[in-house]
């Protein structure tokens, strides 16, 4: 019944509030001269030596290029994501309430990575591409693996920390406004899929075996573990100049760059603690490696 009642009330809240990105946001807009793309403090390398030695003009390009990666991430995310979506309708009864709003997530993420993927040209880039043999394993990861408590943690993944990203940015003038209106859109519409997702990882792990709570929690560490990673890309170094495996590894052991990974996900962190995802040594070793606690 709270499935049910989940998703019902998620349809009238889709019915009320959706935006067309093709028609709500003015795409000929010029961009503003000297407007952010990335909060400083956010950027990856913020704060390391390697920072220091940049140019105010590579900082400037790097966030924008951080920027693009970042809306890059979430693009190959919701795509996997829309691919899993449906085939629980498929495998499920299309008819019901719960398949019914899936089918308008999905509806919702085409939008989104439209939305995205055009704001990345307008700002004058290309989409940071998805190695074919990533694309390949989940493909074959995503049609496999049963859809437990594993395939609704990696949506709120790519869910709750972008979400808490574009919060802090949406209403910061400082920000390019075309940008600022992207995020509002997918803060606004995001905040429903993170409910059906929640109330999703949580009835599927209390439906699964003590075996499979193991496994899952395993899962989950990893998704925790890769996130760390995945906003990260050495051809973002790459397009700004720099030495891409030394700004990938500065990145990596940035203690700043590690604030900001804990400040996004920690909603997450605390809604995974509070429902038993985060429990045994080996299972909280890598959560700690992921940098995601404190």
């Amino acid at each position: 019944m709270d499935r049910e009642a989940t998703a019902r009330r998620l349809l009238k809240s889709s019915a009320a509030r959706s935006y067309d990105p093709a028609v709500d946001i003015d795409w000929d807009a010029p961009l503003v001269e000297g407007k952010l793309y990335h909060l400083e403090h956010r950027i990856s390398l913020y704060g390391t030596p390697l920072w220091d030695r940049m140019s105010p003009a590579q900082r400037v390009e790097l966030a924008k290029q951080e920027m693009i990666t970042f809306l890059s991430v979430v693009i190959h995310a919701e795509l996997s994501l829309m691919r899993t979506i449906l085939r629980t309708v498929q495998e499920g009864e299309p008819a019901t309430d719960p398949a019914l709003y899936a089918l308008t997530e999905v509806a919702d993420e085409c939008r989104h990575s439209t939305m995205f993927a055009k704001g990345i040209s307008r700002f004058g880039g290309k989409v940071v591409p998805q190695s074919k043999l990533t694309t390949r394993l989940l493909n074959v990861v995503s049609a496999l693996v049963p859809l437990g408590p594993v395939f609704w943690a990696s949506a709120l993944f790519f869910e709750e920390p972008v979400d808490r990203l574009q919060r802090e940015t949406m209403d910061d003038e400082r920000v390019q406004p075309l940008l600022r209106m992207m995020n509002r859109i997918h803060v606004l519409e995001e905040a429903r899929h993170v409910a059906y997702a929640r109330e999703a990882m949580v009835r599927t792990m209390g439906e699964a075996g003590w075996l499979s709570r193991k496994m899952n929690r395993f899962g989950v560490a990893l998704l925790a573990w890769s996130m760390s990673r995945a906003f990260i890309r050495p051809e973002t170094y790459r397009r700004v100049g720099l030495n891409p495996k030394e700004a990938y590894q500065s990145a990596l052991t940035n203690p700043h760059y590690h604030e900001s990974l804990r400040w996004m996900s920690r909603q997450l962190v605390g809604f995974c603690k509070e429902n038993g995802f985060i429990k045994g040594r080996f299972t909280t070793a890598l959560w700690r490696r992921s940098h995601l606690l404190g």
